[in-house]
């Protein structure tokens, strides 16, 4: 039901799932403390048995590490993607859902609570009898709406009524800081409205995007009929021709990288100039923004070529086009005969999902995206200890030391622009664990008896707090994830680097393991976000969060060189016979990757004092460090899933993300002995280093 900025406002260290928006100042070395003190206690943390020690570490890393647990894992029926990532899912989920089953248990809570809302949002959702015998009656309501419809004028007006209860919309309004003048909110416009995942897959003429084309016509005509709507198969034709206008529209997920081309200001009295084809006045007047004096309009040019449809396609055309949305976007809190559908197609069809998940899962999910920060609180006090907040915080600012020392000994920068990177880096503002302040639900309605209408006003109550932003301070308390995310984030308009709870947990952090591992693990998932920072596109914003261009000409040409340089490289990685990763769409990733990895190893290096490593289980420090980094890749995804995520995700694969950092590192190159002939082998003069 909610739409994602992707790419427009943080950077996660997975696809983007849950980062929904947009000092500390040292450059004093920390003290080691015990964390290198206590080596000769800890464990090694690499997973021996996982290996496949027939593959040698110089052709291909990540199977040498990983390819005995490939070979042992089929996937499973109810799943797209397995691996370390999503084990440590499964974990929150399971504990999760621990939690909110002790609330749905319980027939004292006070009405309004959270727990009350927890419980009864649950409830609503798990009563498939309720549901299925309601039917399509909770959103007749917006069938009657859709069809009183009179003129485009009131069309504006429901575009921008549908998009704050929580459905899709092609025009999607959001409030984000202002990139420019990172003090202070702004209200964006971003394109949305596709009923497949990506404008390309409307136009790519391969048969098996054909065949999913035609497949996703039928999809739509089934579900007009299970919703008991009427000449659903013209309804579908007409569909598909509307959202091919509109994908067309639409620009590539590589164009969408680009900041500085998203950043283009309104006034709102001058909002005709980007369309007069279309009414501002109704749409802004619904939404609640009217009084506001600028807009950002993230895609110029969607704008008009949107206005020029607004006039030209018949209000019929866009009442069956808005009578989709609904369908579509509620199809998994309706009857059980249109969620199996919506599943068919987009789980089974797209992905390569053979079987649903387990309905408590899928509610457990609605729990997290509606109620999140209720559930967060309980979860760090169970499953969250101080020590390892403690012991994040001493990494986190081992890897600025690291960072900084990298900055100082580039090559190929000029001092001005080292001290300028230096001064954004003191200023990175690392949040760990969980928040200080813990968001507000005291608004939103919910009973155990109304899904749709609780699902409504915890739409309507977010779109409410999105405004309330505008024209107030920036909420620097505010998290873009909860900490029962297994993520990262980097958001360059406070400079921010944030890791959530549920990701410190082996094999990214294991309290009990040496510090080789770790660093290898969440020390590069540090890096990795502070790398963002210098990426190709967060490199745009200073330590303030403003867009703006910090570096001189000639360091900007050798940064453009070297990451131009990765791209090709990427380019290069064949996933299937017929598909290669995407270097460009994935170059922000990938310098990620590689910076976050050599700041790591850089930290894990000053971490020893001088002293050698210590080997456990027969592994010097070093291999140790590089197998954590590969052991965090560990995993596999169905191939529909896997060409989905090709064509839409910004991260490369996970083989990927580990042989091509690795294969950069002199030092990884060295502890291998890898040489030319070797799969892995890049000579040195092609190897990138950027960071």
């Amino acid at each position: 039901m909610k739409t994602m900025i992707t790419g427009a406002l943080c950077t996660s260290f997975l696809l983007l799932s849950g980062c929904n928006s947009e000092p500390a100042n040292s450059n004093v070395k920390p003290e080691t403390s015990e964390i290198t003190t206590q080596k000769t206690k800890l464990t090694s943390g690499i997973e021996k048995a996982n290996m496949d020690k027939s593959v040698r570490p110089q052709d291909d890393f990540y199977l040498y590490v990983n390819g005995g647990w490939l070979d042992s894992h089929p996937m499973p029926a109810d799943k797209t993607a397995i691996g370390s990532f999503y084990d440590l899912r499964d974990k929150a989920d399971e504990d999760v859902r621990a939690i909110i089953e002790e609330l749905a248990a319980s027939d004292s809570l006070a009405k309004g609570s959270d727990e009350q809302k927890v419980a009864d949002l649950f409830k609503s959702y798990m009563d498939e009898t309720r549901l299925n015998a309601l039917g399509m009656t909770p959103v007749k309501p917006l069938f009657d709406e859709i069809q009183s419809l009179a003129n485009k004028d009131e069309l504006a007006s429901y575009f921008a009524k549908s998009q704050i209860t929580g459905l899709d919309s092609p025009l999607y309004y959001y409030v984000s800081i202002d990139a420019k003048q990172s003090s202070r909110y702004a209200g964006h416009i971003w394109h949305s409205g596709l009923g497949l995942p990506d404008r390309d897959y409307y136009f790519n003429q391969e048969q098996r995007f054909e065949d999913m084309r035609n497949d996703y016509v039928a999809h739509i005509e089934k579900m007009f009929a299970l919703a008991g709507m009427k000449n659903g198969k013209q309804a579908a034709k007409s569909i598909m021709a509307l959202e091919t206008k509109l994908a067309e529209l639409h620009w590539t997920r590589v164009q969408t990288r680009n900041s500085e081309a998203r950043y283009n200001k309104f006034a709102v009295s001058e909002l005709n100039t980007a369309t007069d084809k279309f009414n501002w006045t109704a749409w802004l007047k619904t939404l609640g923004v009217s009084d506001q004096k600028d807009i950002i309009i993230n895609q110029p040019d969607f704008v008009k070529g949107f206005g020029e449809l607004v006039s030209n396609v018949s209000m019929e055309d866009w009442k069956t086009y808005l009578n989709w949305q609904v369908i579509n976007g509620y199809a998994s809190y309706l009857t059980s005969e249109l969620d199996q559908q919506n599943f068919e197609f987009y789980g089974k069809n797209i992905n390569g999902q053979q079987e649903q998940k387990p309905r408590w899962k899928r509610g457990v999910s609605l729990i997290n995206g509606n109620l999140g920060e209720i559930i967060s609180q309980v979860y760090v006090k169970k499953h969250f200890k101080p020590e390892a907040k403690a012991r994040m915080t001493e990494l986190v600012e081992n890897l600025r030391v690291a960072y900084g020392e990298s900055i100082d000994g580039l090559d190929w920068m000029s001092a001005d622009t080292k001290k300028a990177a230096r001064v954004k880096l003191a200023a990175f503002t690392p949040k760990i664990g969980y928040p200080d302040k813990w968001e507000d639900y005291s608004s939103i309605n919910i009973h155990a008896d109304t899904l749709i209408a609780n699902l409504q006003s915890a739409d309507l109550v977010g779109f409410e707090k999105q405004l309330e932003k505008l024209d107030g301070p920036i909420r620097k308390w505010e998290w873009h994830m909860t900490p029962q995310t297994v993520n990262a984030y980097y958001n360059p308009t406070v400079n921010e680097i944030v890791f959530p709870a549920a990701i410190l947990q082996p094999p990214f952090f294991d309290m009990q393991a040496d510090d080789a591992v770790n660093y290898g693990g969440i020390g590069a998932v540090i890096g990795h976000e502070m790398g963002h920072g210098f990426d190709d596109q967060g490199s745009r914003y200073d330590a303030e969060g403003n867009l703006r261009n910090w570096w001189t000409e000639n360091d900007l040409a050798e940064f453009k060189k070297r990451a131009n340089q990765l791209v090709e490289q990427y380019n290069g990685y064949q996933v299937f016979d017929d598909l290669n990763v995407n270097g460009e769409l994935t170059l922000g990733e990938n310098i990620g990757d590689l910076s976050g990895l050599t700041i790591a190893y850089r930290a894990y290096q000053n971490s020893l004092n001088g002293q050698q490593a210590p080997v456990i289980d027969g592994l010097t420090g070093d291999e140790r460090f590089f197998m954590g980094w590969a052991q965090v890749w560990r995993g596999k995804r169905t191939e529909k899933g896997m060409r989905q995520r090709v064509a839409t995700d910004s991260h490369s694969p996970g083989q990927f993300r580990t042989l091509g950092s690795l294969s950069n590192m002199p030092e990884f190159v060295e502890t291998y002995g890898i040489k030319e002939g070797d799969k892995m082998y890049i000579a040195p003069e092609k190897r990138v280093k950027i960071w």
